[in-house]
């Protein structure tokens, strides 16, 4: 087993739109549609430098329309409201899926913050 955590399996639910990890350390997560987008790793999100990422807000219905892989450590998900610039490397997808308490708290404060809506 690599010393970083690496998907055996991801699995798109797209009725209940939710993607479904199964990492080489043993580890399982179910990730919605939603918290994958608003959490992109992408420069439209995250910027392009240490500041604090961008509040995406309304993409309580959003969907994974394709997942293409990018070479051997990551994968491009297109969603259904055009975005696919961000490219989850294996680290990012095990990270986003064990930080999702703190990171949806985090998230859900700063919309009610802000007065958007999911």
């Amino acid at each position: 087993m690599s010393e970083k955590p690496r998907p055996l399996e991801i699995r798109l639910h797209q009725n209940s739109r939710r993607l479904e990890i199964k990492f080489d350390n043993g580890a399982q997560f179910s990730l919605s549609c939603e918290y994958l987008r608003v959490h992109s790793p992408s420069a439209e999100v995250r910027g392009h430098g240490a500041g604090r990422p961008a509040l995406v807000a309304g993409k309580r219905d959003v969907n994974i329309e394709k997942i293409e892989a990018v070479g051997q450590y990551a994968v491009r998900l297109h969603f259904d409201d055009g975005h696919n610039s961000g490219i989850y490397s294996w680290e990012t997808l095990y990270d986003l899926a064990a930080g999702f308490e703190r990171n949806w708290r985090e998230y859900r404060a700063r919309l009610a913050e802000a007065g958007e809506q999911r």
